[in-house]
């Protein structure tokens, strides 16, 4: 919680010496917003702030693509934003992957979610199979047993975005969760991005020992709420331990804080 606070501010200083403007648009999610012009100039920015923080080697960078916004006609466009974006230079789902593996080459990135459509899933299964990362679904399970299962048949991805509300009860995510655990995926317990004060994803976290949570920039309290149940858990469970890293697939290896 300290390192990613240190860092979340430590990025607004690196954005107003380089751009000359304060960091304060945000999104849905409390992450900041500037009017940046590549995934690339964003990363750098990134692993700028990382290294003022004073942590260079101890952060890795989660990204969450959501791909199926510029899918088109079978295809990715990464001029989307563009509304007269030429077609010819839309690339395919294999295209796509190189420059994921790109980004994983130079960045210590540790997990992307969502990198293509959620209908894509020879994609899917090539990055999965050669990126040595988390690869994982959200659109593409909706943390659905079937979509799950389906997804552990074309060994389409090895991470699960556990969503309550997305499935329906609680009961229903802890099944998503097993089913998922038993082909040795990582579970990043997620929250949305119109959220609450409600903490349930804290404990259910914990419960299941995913070792992953996803609940946005500590920017305002219904992001904070979530942190802050997470160190009680830590107060009361006197044994308890931050899972890190431990939390994902690395390699063909199976997250740490699942191996028997």
């Amino acid at each position: 919680m300290q390192i990613g606070t240190e860092v979340y501010h430590t990025l607004k200083k690196v954005i107003k010496s380089k751009y000359g403007i304060d960091a304060t648009n945000v999104g849905d999610e409390g992450g900041f917003a500037p009017n940046l012009h590549s995934a690339d100039e964003a990363l750098d920015l990134l692993m700028d702030a990382i290294k003022m923080a004073g942590y260079e080697g101890r952060v890795n960078i989660s990204l969450d693509v959501a791909s199926s916004e510029f899918y088109k006609d079978g295809k990715y466009d990464l001029d989307f934003k563009n509304p007269n974006s030429d077609p010819s230079k839309w690339i395919s789902g294999a295209e796509l992957a190189k420059i994921y593996k790109g980004y994983i080459e130079k960045y210590p990135i540790t997990s992307i979610e969502d990198p293509f459509d959620q209908d894509d899933w020879e994609a899917w299964t090539i990055l999965r199979e050669s990126a040595g990362v988390t690869i994982i679904g959200d659109d593409l399970t909706v943390t659905n047993p079937l979509r799950i299962k389906t997804a552990i048949e074309k060994k389409a991805c090895n991470g699960l975005l556990l969503k309550i509300n997305q499935i329906g009860t609680i009961t229903e995510s802890i099944q998503a969760a097993q089913l998922a655990q038993s082909d040795n995926w990582a579970v990043m317990v997620s929250h949305r991005s119109g959220e609450t004060e409600d903490t349930t994803i804290a404990d259910l976290a914990v419960a299941l020992n995913s070792g992953i949570i996803k609940t946005g920039a500590p920017a305002r309290t219904e992001r904070v709420c979530k942190y802050n149940a997470l160190l009680r858990i830590e107060h009361i469970e006197k044994d308890a331990t931050y899972a890190g890293i431990d939390g994902f697939v690395r390699g063909n290896e199976a997250p740490k804080v699942i191996r028997k």
